[in-house]
């Protein structure tokens, strides 16, 4: 029989034995899992989770699903600089100006000289030699006007004046548009542009019996051109007048302005009167000749006709035409002959100008002709006879109008 005392020593060695076995089996059960997990880490590395994109992981696997972040909207385009109120919207271009000059080549006599070449002219502006960018020889319905003076100083102008437009009208083609415009204190339109000439001949008819004394000329010729400025391509002005004026609103510098600043409008100036101021001149009657109006002494008279003549020469020769002072009736055909020569028959020049500035100053312009291989002066046959003079007909010069006027 065994004491208590020894029961209980040996149910307490029982139990240390126990946990022994129990942590012996459990160790050899846990030892190959472990050393496959190791096995497995050494011989390939745990492949790596890609991180979620910003704004949280994807899918609700997650306790809390984190929303996507929104894509933040393009920011708003700029607003748009306007205008001070009441302007438009403008956009600013700088463009070198197209300068045309028409020129014409004629022989010593007068006649038309034909067949030059590009080569053969030399252009320059304030001295600077110009590239000729277009050229050519034209012969080409005409767009005219036929500007005469009608005023109540002297029917002898009258006559010499319809006589000159008549011969005009008969030189025309069918293709070609005129109108007629007389003066006196102010100008009016006694036919618009048409291709009709009996109706061109009509209006001349309408001119017998002047209303008024005045001639101004000034205004009228600024009237003229301020029209023709509207029309598109080359224009001519047909002058036929004294050249005198007695009570224009506008004065010679600023007609002169504006005969300056074309630059498709040719003019040609017929002056009439020429045989009643030479038949009065011989017999010391020109103070009766009105010009500027009122009686004058004989000398301011004759003085105040030839500042007309010159005002008339000048006015054609800043726009590249011609002027011609006829004593005779009988010239007519010959001036009407040559005028429509000129402007049916020239060389057409226009170049890019070098000074790009628009800055309302006028431009002096220079056409020679040299030889187009030497670049020397130029040897001309006309007609199969050496021509040694020749005459350059262009125009002086332009004005670069301002870009804001």
């Amino acid at each position: 029989m065994v004491s208590p005392r020894n029961l209980r020593r040996r149910v307490t060695v029982f139990a240390a034995v126990a946990g022994l076995l129990i942590a012996a089996s459990f160790f050899l059960m846990s030892a190959p899992a472990l050393a496959q997990t190791q096995g497995s880490q050494t011989s390939a590395p745990p492949q790596q989770e890609t991180p979620p994109e910003a704004g949280g992981p994807q899918g609700s696997t997650s306790p809390i699903a984190v929303p996507k972040k929104k894509e933040e909207p393009p920011p708003p385009p700029k607003p748009k600089v306007k205008n001070p109120e009441g302007l438009g919207d403008y956009s600013l271009q700088v463009s070198v100006p197209l300068v045309n000059v028409p020129v014409l080549v004629t022989t010593h006599g007068g006649e038309f000289i034909p067949g030059l070449q590009k080569d053969n002219f030399r252009v320059s502006e304030d001295g600077v030699p110009q590239k000729i960018t277009n050229f050519q020889q034209a012969e080409a319905p005409i767009t005219a006007v036929l500007l005469v003076e009608f005023a109540s100083t002297n029917y002898s102008f009258i006559y010499d004046m319809l006589n000159n437009a008549y011969g005009f009208a008969q030189s025309l083609k069918p293709q070609d548009w005129v109108a007629v415009i007389s003066y006196d204190m102010r100008p009016q339109i006694q036919q618009d542009f048409t291709q009709d000439k009996s109706r061109v001949v009509a209006a001349l008819n309408h001119l017998r019996i002047p209303g008024f004394s005045e001639t101004n000329l000034f205004d009228a010729l600024y009237d003229t051109i301020d029209r023709l400025e509207r029309v598109q391509g080359r224009k001519y002005i047909i002058l036929m007048s004294t050249g005198c004026d007695s009570f224009s609103k506008l004065n010679y510098d600023q007609v002169l302005k504006k005969v300056k600043g074309t630059r498709d409008i040719t003019i040609y100036a017929i002056s009439v009167g020429q045989a009643i101021r030479l038949y009065a001149e011989s017999r010391g009657l020109t103070r009766y000749l009105h010009c500027t109006g009122g009686m004058q002494t004989e000398s301011t008279a004759q003085l105040d006709f030839l500042q007309a003549d010159n005002q008339m020469s000048t006015f054609a020769k800043m726009t590249g035409g011609k002027v011609y002072l006829p004593r005779f009736a009988g010239e007519v055909r010959d001036i009407v002959g040559d005028i429509s020569n000129a402007i049916r028959n020239e060389y057409e020049i226009s170049y890019h100008s070098t000074n790009p500035k628009l800055d309302g100053t006028f431009r002096k312009i220079k056409v020679e002709l040299v030889d187009a291989q030497t670049g020397g002066p130029i040897k001309m046959n006309v007609n199969g006879k050496p021509e040694k003079k020749y005459s350059i007909i262009a125009r002086d010069g332009y004005t670069a109008k301002r870009e804001v006027e």
